[in-house]
Formats: structure tokens, C-alpha cells, sequence
């Protein structure tokens, strides 16, 4: 079914974001926190598997994203974006008081998720992280330079399936542009509040694909040892890309996104 779009104001404007329901009655909630410069519209195959499953899903473009207001990619802290999801996951809740909430966050969505789960663990039954950027994150360096370069995205580094990489340089939804100093500021800031608070007490699943190019495995991996619950499971894909999701082995990730999650949703 098509989505339906939903709005909340956050904290620096109005957030658009889409409301996907499951043929019946839903048994659990899922909320989507997408990744940097894309927007919530890219993940339309995920809400598909996932109301499938029998989940009412809500995602929005976080500010400066996609359809929602703010001056493009530009966030000064991301404590705010952390509280925009929180509206969010408060509005699934109260829709839906019932059913238990699982927090997906992919790459820079992984993050905020992460930052969510350390500030908001009641709210949640579990919290799954794909690609996240966790520890530490390289094109953060480029807020030390005086002059920040341009940036341009290979999109051959999403997936192994070209049409991901194609239809990513079509969206006009996607932001095409070079970082902003503001923003890795607050990344790196936000990396380093994660990595300080402590190990995460919500189940969570770590998922990477081994030959991620934009987020690298092996930084992801030292700040999940940071933060991982005692016990935690956490999957490698080898040879997957960047967005595991839209990999040439999505329906394997989303398997174990489903069976992680009904592991603990009872």
C-alpha cells in the first residue's frame, strides 16, 4: 500500500515524513531513521517487508532532508534530531499503545538511532543498526580545513546492483551537494557523546556489509564495541556494499532484521 504522508513540527521546522500500514491488523511498530542527505521515499522496498510482517511503520526526513524544512544537510546538533525521533516514536506510541517499537537507523540514521536508544531505552524492545556510523567517521576531518572540498558521492559504493547507484544520482530528493562544516561539527560531536555514554541497554543488532566503502567496518565496529549490549548480536555480510538494504542480498538482511525482531516483540 502506498504510504500515507505525516507531519510533526520539530525542532528547527515542519517534518514530512509517510505512515506505511500493514494489511491487517499490526503486531508491532517499526520506526525508520534514514541516513545522511537521502530521505525516508528510498525506503519503500523496507516498509514493504516489514508491513508484510505485520508492522505499522513511520519514518520522516529529518530536518534540512528530503521533503521536510531546514536549510539542506546543514544540523548544528544532533540532540535535536535525536528529539524530532522522539515525537516521532511518542506518535507511534500513542496510535499504537499496545504493540512493541523497534528503531531501525541506517548509517548516519544508525547514529541517531544509537543516540536514541543511549537517551530513550523505555520507549523501545529493540533497536536495529545498518551501517551505522559509530566511533569515529572520516569525512568528519574536513571540518579542520580551511576550505572544505568538494565531496562528490561514488555511488558504485551503495550497492552491487547498478540501478541503487542510478536511481540514488536521479533523486532530486537527494542532497548532491558537499558537506557542511556546522554538520561534521556535530557529528563528530555526536560520535564522541555515544562512544562517552555508555553500553546500550535495549536489545540491538549491529549489521555491516563487510565491503562498505562509505562507512568502513572496522571504524562501525570499534565504536559498537563501545556500546553493545553484553551478548549483543551483530552480522557481517561479505562483499556487501554501503546500503545493505538495497544490496544484491537484501531479502538475506531483512530475513535476519525480522527473525532479530521477533525474537524479542513476543
Amino acid at each position: 500500500m502506498p504510504p500515507e504522508d505525516i507531519e510533526t513540527q520539530g525542532h528547527a521546522g515542519l517534518l514530512i515524513g509517510s505512515q506505511w500500514s500493514p494489511p491487517a491488523d499490526p503486531t508491532w511498530v517499526a520506526v525508520i531513521a534514514h541516513g545522511y542527505g537521502e530521505h525516508v521515499g528510498r525506503y519503500q522496498w523496507v516498509a514493504e517487508r516489514l508491513t508484510a510482517d505485520g508492522a505499522v511503520v513511520y519514518a520522516h526526513d529529518h530536518i534540512g532532508h528530503g521533503r521536510s524544512e531546514g536549510e539542506r544537510v546543514l544540523v548544528d546538533d544532533f540532540e535535536g534530531v535525536v528529539d524530532d525521533l522522539h515525537l516521532l516514536v511518542q506518535r507511534a506510541h500513542e496510535e499504537h499503545p499496545d504493540l512493541p517499537l523497534v528503531l531501525i537507523g541506517h548509517s548516519m540514521g544508525g547514529m541517531i538511532a544509537a543516540r536514541y536508544t543511549q537517551r530513550h531505552p523505555e520507549t523501545l524492545t529493540a533497536t536495529v543498526l545498518s551501517g551505522p556510523v559509530l566511533g569515529s567517521w572520516e569525512p568528519t576531518a574536513l571540518a579542520d580545513l580551511d576550505e572544505i572540498p568538494p565531496t562528490p558521492i561514488d555511488i558504485t559504493t551503495l550497492s552491487r546492483e547498478p540501478d541503487v547507484g542510478r536511481a540514488y544520482e536521479a533523486d532530486e530528493l537527494v542532497w548532491h551537494g558537499d558537506f557542511k562544516r556546522p554538520t561534521l561539527l556535530a557529528l563528530r560531536t555526536c560520535l564522541e557523546t555515544i562512544t562517552r555514554g555508555g553500553r546500550l541497554t535495549v536489545p540491538t543488532i549491529w549489521l555491516h556489509g563487510a565491503d562498505d566503502q562509505l562507512v568502513p567496518i572496522d571504524r562501525s565496529d570499534e565504536g559498537w564495541a563501545h556500546i553493545a549490549p553484553d551478548g549483543a548480536p551483530s552480522k557481517r555480510y561479505p562483499g556487501a556494499r554501503h546500503e545493505i538494504f538495497n544490496e544484491t542480498n537484501r531479502e538475506e538482511v531483512l530475513d535476519d532484521v525480522l527473525a532479530f525482531v521477533h525474537e524479542h516483540i513476543g
